[in-house]
């Protein structure tokens, strides 16, 4: 049993962030039951799980949240639960039944996580709105990309799960770790603009001490250090070096013969010389393959590794060492993290069909046979 084992969760469906949270909550142990809409139920027969990876270590069940009595069924599971999350634009679930007061007042001890792009309050609170959008007013955005194109967003990494999902995920626990002292519930407000904003934390502070420019591919870790990139090998395949401090670089630049083959090398962060050294190095790593370089740099302290697919990443005896990668109901996909010595996280049953568990998740919960049926009957649940 993962170190979440024993907490019960509660999620209110939905898309990205929201799902990815009770992902990591499910892989850590936590008995995740998600709350589909009743009029999506059905679809691929048992036995046969969709591909939704987000989906992996949950039970579902089909509430039609319109009918008064999937809302108090939705209100007595929360009772009974520890944690409930939920990922509506602001006042849906208030307009539903199921906001904070309402599920507060049947159990003062719930941690209500709300996961939202904009947050709870604020000028754009109740605007549509996507990760790219968030990132974008987080200042995330702006240095992602070439220096002569516009931004490119680094896919839906930064602001729907890094700053969001991870977000609300350490959220839940630090609630649940309060709730220990104080024997009371809280409402969490974890909003991706937020989370995309404190993931630059150690940029703001490079900026401040004049480290950091506005410029894109000007900066160390941005693509303007010749020594942090990325380079096409003559296979056509990539490699990445991160050679940062001084006694990586100097293994770089002896490993890949750089100073023999092009004479002195200037001084690490001379950035008057970096275009010059990029296009030197890049000559360099064009002489061989990615697998001859592998052979040549990989293990070292150069901090090098191959830029891998994710038809490779998975097959690589590092990741394979690692189990980093696992495969589940037929689909490949990341294993839970990160790891714990006597708790491990698990992947307990694969991705749910909407409503498969309606009765069995709700037995478990409590909830007697003849009242299950009556929920049934009402069109409360399928």
């Amino acid at each position: 049993m993962g170190p979440l084992g024993g907490v019960r969760v509660l999620e209110l469906a939905g898309i990205g962030p929201g799902p990815f949270c009770g992902m990591v909550l499910a892989d850590m142990g936590a008995e995740v039951v998600r709350i589909d809409r009743a009029d999506r139920a059905g679809g691929k027969k048992k036995g046969d799980p969709p591909p939704d990876v987000m989906g992996r270590g949950k039970r579902s069940v089909a509430v039609d949240l319109k009918n008064p009595d999937g809302v108090e069924l939705v209100l007595t599971l929360v009772e009974r639960a520890d944690v409930l999350i939920e990922g509506f634009r602001p006042g849906v679930a208030e307009r539903l039944g199921v906001g904070p007061d309402d599920c507060l007042a049947r159990n003062p001890r719930l941690v209500y996580g709300r996961m939202t792009g904009w947050g709870q309050d604020g000028p754009l609170a109740h605007a549509a709105g996507h990760d790219i959008d968030y990132i974008a007013l987080a200042g995330a955005l702006w240095p992602m990309g070439p220096a002569d194109s516009p931004p490119k967003p680094p896919l839906n990494l930064v602001g729907d799960f890094g700053g969001g999902g991870l977000l609300l995920a350490f959220g839940v626990v630090c609630a649940l770790y309060e709730r220990e002292r104080s024997g009371e519930g809280q409402v969490i407000d974890a909003a991706m603009v937020d989370g995309a904003a404190l993931l630059t934390a150690m940029f703001w502070g490079m900026r401040a001490a004049g480290l950091w420019t506005d410029r894109r591919e000007d900066n160390v870790l941005d693509g303007g250090a010749w020594f942090y990139d990325t380079y096409e090998c003559a296979d056509g395949e990539y490699v990445a070096v991160g050679a940062l401090e001084p006694q990586f670089f100097a293994k770089l630049v002896e490993l890949t013969g750089l100073a023999e083959e092009t004479g002195q090398i200037p001084a690490q962060y001379d950035k008057t010389t970096w275009p010059q050294m990029r296009e030197r190095l890049r000559k360099v790593f064009m002489t061989r393959t990615r697998d001859e370089w592998c052979e040549i740099l990989e293990g070292t302290d150069a901090c090098f590794a191959p830029v891998l697919s994710w038809e490779e990443a998975p097959d690589h005896p590092h990741n394979r060492a690692r189990q980093t990668f696992v495969e589940v109901a037929g689909v490949r996909q990341p294993a839970p993290a990160p790891r714990f010595s006597r708790t491990p996280g698990s992947i307990r049953m694969p991705p749910p069909r909407i409503g498969e568990h309606t009765d069995e998740a709700l037995s478990d919960w409590g909830i007697e046979g003849d009242e299950i049926e009556r929920l049934r009957s009402s069109g409360a649940v399928v």
